[in-house]
């Protein structure tokens, strides 16, 4: 006879035991939004390593409560977070230079990259901003060669916070539908 084996517990794909204990802690905390607001600046300037930008808005909904209400708050902390760090990004691109930015050691992409970046803005233009921004892999990607390009400012703004509107709100609508379902 052949044992039968323990039933497999039902994953959920965006776990929060995925995010570091640090992260984990700060999120749930009574300044958890604010904390939230920092992760996604950071994110948005394309400096923050230590966990996927995936994983955030489903980890601080699994935080601070799967509501829909939730939910709404948690996507506006991470497009005001996310946009803030992104302008900062786009106005140092515009001011540094695409060679300062090269050297810079805090700036982790290579220069093929960025060519290949660089290729879709001249190619696209700025409707690319918000797509690279819904975009997995390539979130943020744009934002460099929007500025090296000159782009307004206010135009930038608002493209970066689409984008990030709607990649956000398709991570939160997926946490709340999964939650529902397992």
């Amino acid at each position: 006879m052949i044992p039968h084996a323990p039933p497999r517990p039902v994953l959920s794909p965006l776990q929060v035991s995925q995010l570091p204990d640090a992260l984990r802690d700060l999120l749930a905390a009574d300044y958890g939004l604010l904390v939230l607001f920092g992760v996604f600046v950071l994110e948005g300037a394309m400096l923050l390593y230590v966990v996927p930008s995936e994983l955030v808005v489903p980890g601080a909904l699994a935080l601070l409560g799967g509501s829909v209400e939730t939910a709404i708050l948690v996507v506006g902390v991470a497009v005001a977070g996310a946009t803030v760090g992104q302008f900062a990004l786009f106005t140092v691109a515009k001011r540094a230079g695409r060679e300062r930015l090269l050297r810079s050691r805090w700036f982790r992409i290579s220069d093929d990259a960025l060519d290949r970046f660089e290729g879709w803005f001249d190619r696209w233009g700025p409707v690319v901003v918000p797509v690279s921004n819904t975009l997995l892999f390539t979130r943020g990607m744009v934002t460099v060669p929007a500025g090296l390009a000159g782009m307004d400012d206010r135009r930038f703004v608002l493209l970066s916070a689409l984008g990030t509107l709607s990649f956000e709100s398709i991570l939160a609508a997926l946490y709340l539908w999964f939650g529902t379902v397992l």
